[in-house]
This record gives structure tokens, sequence and C-alpha cells, in this order.
């Protein structure tokens, strides 16, 4: 089982095999988080991107970490979904998201990885619900991957990340 752990600060810094960008479906860079990565990595990414985009929400695909210094050798994209309200499965298809990183991350044999808050930026989903579907669909996935960081941007974040990894110890049940 993959120890979880939550940290405070720049996802392009983290010492991981690879690092996850909440991505747009082009995969050729956006903002918050993806643009901060595709800003580190350099053009290479979008033009990578490119090539192997569009991706669809709940899923994940990889590209080299280009211009990210090592030990990080790969960027996850993942796309998210966009909140409507709730009732449009978007639960759902942020689980998958997390589970499909997890899937690539195994592909390409990386043992350590680190998140962002995926789709609560612009994408606008509750972070307070996204934290713990992040934290329940990351331990519960079965993977090769050794160490997940999961990165917040700020303290808020950090506080909602450590609560919901808190709360899934204690085997609180969820619906997705």
């Amino acid at each position: 089982m993959a120890v979880i752990e939550v940290v405070q600060g720049d996802i392009t810094l983290q010492h991981t095999d690879a690092i996850v960008t909440a991505a747009n479906e082009s995969l050729m860079g956006g903002g918050g988080v993806d643009g901060a990565i595709h800003r580190a990595a350099g053009r290479r990414l979008a033009d990578a991107g490119a090539a192997i985009g569009p991706c669809e929400p709940g899923d994940a695909m990889a590209t080299p970490a280009f211009d990210l210094e090592p030990p990080v050798r790969h960027v996850i994209h993942t796309v998210g979904p966009v909140w409507e309200g709730g009732d449009y499965g978007e639960a759902e298809v942020l689980a998958a998201c997390y589970r499909r990183c997890l899937e690539v991350a195994d592909e390409l044999g990386a043992k350590s990885v680190a998140f962002p808050a995926i789709a609560t930026g612009v994408y606008g989903f509750p972070a307070e619900e996204a934290a713990q579907i992040a934290v329940a669909t990351l331990r519960s996935s079965p993977t090769g991957v050794e160490q997940i960081r999961l990165v917040a941007f700020d303290q808020q974040a950090r506080d909602l990340l450590v609560a919901a990894l808190a709360q899934d110890r204690r085997g609180v049940p969820r619906d997705w």
C-alpha cells in the first residue's frame, strides 16, 4: 500500500518520479497548476501534449517531464470534471482521474507521484469534497506506486487534505 503524505508547496519542485497536472482536454497548457507545470517543463511539454491529446475527463496520459528537475521524469496529464452542481457524475469522474493517474504511473514504473488538487481551481469542484475523493480513491486503488504526495498550493488546501486523510483513516463511509 502506498504511503500518502500531504505537503504545501510548489508541485514543480517535488522530488518524485512523476507529477500530475490538472490539464484541459487539449493537453497544451492552461492556467493554474497546469500553467505552472508547463512553464517549468518548457515549450516541449505543450508540443508533446498536442501530439497525444485530446484527453477526455477522467482519463490520464503521460509525457516526458522535459525541463523539470530530476528525479521527475514524467508528467501525467489528467482532465478533471467541470463542477455543475454535483448531479452530473462529477465525483465519479474526479475519482476516475486519480485511479487512472495511478494506472499510468504503474505503466511508467513510477514509484513516487505528486498530485495537485484536481479540478478545484477554474473547474470549480468544491475543495473539501475533492480532498475527500482524492484521499479515498488513492487509498483504495491498487498500485505499485510506493509514495503519493498530495501537494497543496496554500494552507487552506493543505488543511482540507490533512483532514480528509485523517477522516479516511477512521473509515468514514463514502458514496463515489
